[in-house]
């Protein structure tokens, strides 16, 4: 009773799954395995997956979502969502994957699709991501967690009152002569200003010219 409350999202216990879903064992924790064996390419891919050091697909049960929600895992890079449609008709698959990280990939290589039950959409999944996995290195795997590690970084920012960067006033300007130089040193600003006088004056008349 206690393995088929888990195979229905019952109970928060981390199970081990072979390629053909076969339960293998179980511990505490909050995530489920998928335990797929998934390919890699390019040098860094190819060592990993002869030291046998590759990360296994993982499930997390989303809190926010209204309908099922599971967050896949590769590690702890987010690789995609399965989960139950929501305000699809009776008479269509009930359940919806996607596969795919972005940074790290271009959308075009993103999978998705339905499924009539969560092992089918597993399943696919898995297919899917052997595909989407084969054409990654370690440089699409750093992209996305440096997008996720500024992300943390900035909202961090946002609930400290700390400024980010781009809102912090600053003295340097790039001139049009395409020199970046910091506009409260006089001696920096005579040399500029009369490029930046010019380069005003020249769009003027460009705008003038497309008026008539």
């Amino acid at each position: 009773m206690q393995e088929q409350q888990f195979e229905n999202f019952g109970a928060c216990r981390e199970v081990k799954f072979h390629r053909t879903g076969r339960r293998l064992n179980s511990s505490s924790g909050g995530a489920a395995s998928f335990g797929t064996s998934s390919l890699w390419s390019s040098r860094s891919v190819d060592s990993e997956r002869r030291s046998g050091a590759m990360p296994e697909l993982t499930r997390r049960r989303s809190t926010d979502a209204r309908e099922e929600c599971w967050h896949i895992y590769y590690g702890d890079v987010h690789a995609g969502t399965i989960a139950i449609r929501s305000g699809n008709p009776h008479d269509e698959d009930p359940w919806e994957w996607h596969c795919g990280f972005y940074p790290g990939s271009h959308p075009g290589e993103h999978q998705s699709g339905t499924a009539a039950t969560f092992d089918q959409a597993r399943s696919d999944f898995e297919a899917a991501w052997e595909v989407f996995l084969s054409n990654r290195t370690q440089a699409d795997f750093r992209a996305w967690r440096d997008q996720r590690d500024w992300t943390a970084r900035k909202y961090e920012m946002w609930t400290t009152g700390e400024k980010l960067p781009s809102q912090k006033p600053s003295s340097m300007m790039r001139c049009p002569c395409g020199e970046m130089f910091d506009s409260h040193r006089l001696e920096n600003t005579l040399i500029h200003v009369p490029h930046i006088t010019a380069e005003h004056k020249s769009r003027e008349v460009r705008r003038a010219q497309t008026v008539q």
